[in-house]
């Protein structure tokens, strides 16, 4: 982590600029191996690897995703106001991920697998989304559909495989665009762009793949938190 910190100053990336986009794979994998959150395997066979198609991509990382259903490394985020942040992360596939990020900032944010959980343990606040109503949920999701209801484009450049996702009756204007090594397909960066157009990207590294994880790390008791809350707020 301090080694892109320390490093060559990296800047935001934004899906709509490739050659900011391909700086930021370069630099990625100057600086270790690097995967993206939403899993991949490390090996293709030949026939994934000639994979030209949109449906043939598609199907192609799919096998991917089923392939690698945990995993954990380290993370970096980059904000829509320019600031860098980065930790730890935990995904457990269909569903479940989290964020641990780095001190001093407060935050962790939780999947079950039905509810993202934001918890800042400095402010002590708990904030809960349901995961079937955000962008994650197709990050998370255990295999990838090539359905024009979610799948709104896919590129195969030389450096970089990318796919943009959404869904208009579910997610608004909200969209993910995850980017891929093209060569090994593995998950390099994904940017969510939410309803004003403001866009968030995480890029993750050091990544072990099919691990064992606690189930603890996903679980947070929404009910009993919401009840202290309604507690709290009567006592006010």
């Amino acid at each position: 982590m301090k080694s892109l910190r320390n490093g060559r100053q990296m800047t935001e990336p934004r899906s709509s600029k490739p050659r900011l986009v391909a700086k930021l794979a370069k630099l990625a994998r100057k600086a270790a191996p690097v995967f993206v959150m939403a899993l991949v395997l490390g090996t293709v066979g030949l026939e994934e690897a000639a994979a030209t198609s949109p449906e043939e991509t598609v199907s192609a990382l799919s096998d991917h995703f089923a392939a690698v259903p945990t995993m954990t490394g380290e993370f970096l985020q980059f904000n829509p106001d320019g600031q860098q942040t980065g930790g730890t992360f935990y995904l457990e596939r269909p569903g479940r991920i989290r964020f641990n990020y780095e001190k001093p900032n407060p935050v962790e944010v939780i999947s079950n697998g039905k509810t993202v959980a934001v918890h800042n343990r400095k402010l002590k606040t708990w904030d809960f989304y349901p995961l079937d109503k955000t962008p994650l949920k197709l990050l998370l999701a255990d295999k990838i559909e090539f359905s024009p209801k979610t799948v709104r484009s896919v590129t195969n450049d030389t450096d970089m495989t990318t796919i943009v996702m959404g869904d208009d009756k579910i997610f608004g204007d909200s969209e993910i665009t995850l980017m891929f090594d093209p060569n090994d397909f593995d998950l390099r960066q994904w940017t969510i762009k939410d309803a004003k157009g403001a866009e968030t990207s995480v890029m993750v590294f050091n990544v072990q793949k099919n691990v064992t994880i606690p189930e603890k790390l996903f679980k947070f008791d929404e009910r009993a938190i919401q009840m202290r809350r309604l507690q709290g707020n009567a006592n006010n």
